[in-house]
């Protein structure tokens, strides 16, 4: 069993891994690592990985050094099963390296364009040999919502649960359908735009937001939660892998 740690802006997510499929998670919503030492006392883990996108707090490092198998934390100079051609590596987040990585386990040999719907939202794109050419980076769902009301003088904070019309009859509806539907149309862009570059392109959506798509759309999104979980259990075989050939 292995151990998978994905650190995110707001959520940490803790996945247990036999071989390649996931069979059982829990997730700190306080940012933390709540529940860690439960959820290791319920598996036999022999190893695992830890992927952050931010700093880890004191009580975080103590209790990932208290962990007892072997933790690889991924680093930008952790080797990696594809071919990273990202101009500055140093600054490429670790989930948006593990999620094409993790998108290409599941369909390898196919242009891939991975869109992940959290705090930020990020495309990515890795083409059929393997090539990661990089992605953008947007804002996220909450944060399009949080910043029409902190930078503006008499917006309301809107939840994002709600009718979402074409277009907007009171203040609360026109800041959600502006956000739900920009969101959504930002996305659908993306896909016509790297579908002229890639014709048989594959699109993985993941992420915590939930946008609903036309029917059309739809149809061509493969959807997974584990994208991210699934590319830091690639990178930990593929070292582990590297680790017994040296040894050989």
């Amino acid at each position: 069993m292995k151990l998978i740690i994905d650190i995110g802006n707001t959520v940490v997510k803790m996945v247990a891994f036999r071989g390649d499929e996931p069979v059982d998670e829990i997730r700190a919503e306080s940012g933390e690592l709540a529940g860690l030492c439960d959820f290791v006392k319920k598996y036999d883990f022999r190893r695992g990985i830890v992927g952050t996108v931010r700093n880890l707090l004191d009580s975080e490092e103590e209790a990932l050094s208290r962990l007892p198998f072997p933790l690889l934390r991924l680093s930008p100079d952790t080797p990696v099963p594809i071919t990273n051609r990202y101009r500055t590596p140093q600054t490429l987040g670790s989930d948006r390296l593990a999620a094409v990585i993790g998108a290409s386990s599941l369909k390898p040999g196919h242009d891939l364009l991975i869109i992940d719907a959290g705090t930020c939202i990020t495309y990515e794109v890795i083409d059929a040999r393997g090539n990661y050419w990089g992605g953008n980076i947007a804002p996220g769902m909450q944060m399009r919502l949080r910043a029409l009301h902190e930078f503006t003088g008499r917006l309301p904070l809107v939840e994002a649960e709600g009718d979402v019309p074409g277009m907007g009859y009171s203040t609360e509806t026109a800041i959600r359908s502006g956000v739900l539907r920009g969101m959504k149309y930002e996305i659908e862009g993306y896909i016509k735009s790297m579908r002229s570059k890639f014709p048989h392109l594959l699109v993985f959506l993941t992420g915590g937001d939930r946008i609903n798509f036309d029917t059309n759309i739809k149809n061509i999104i493969f959807t997974d939660k584990y994208i991210v979980p699934r590319g830091l259990n690639k990178i930990l075989d593929f070292n582990e892998e590297l680790i017994i050939e040296n040894k050989a």
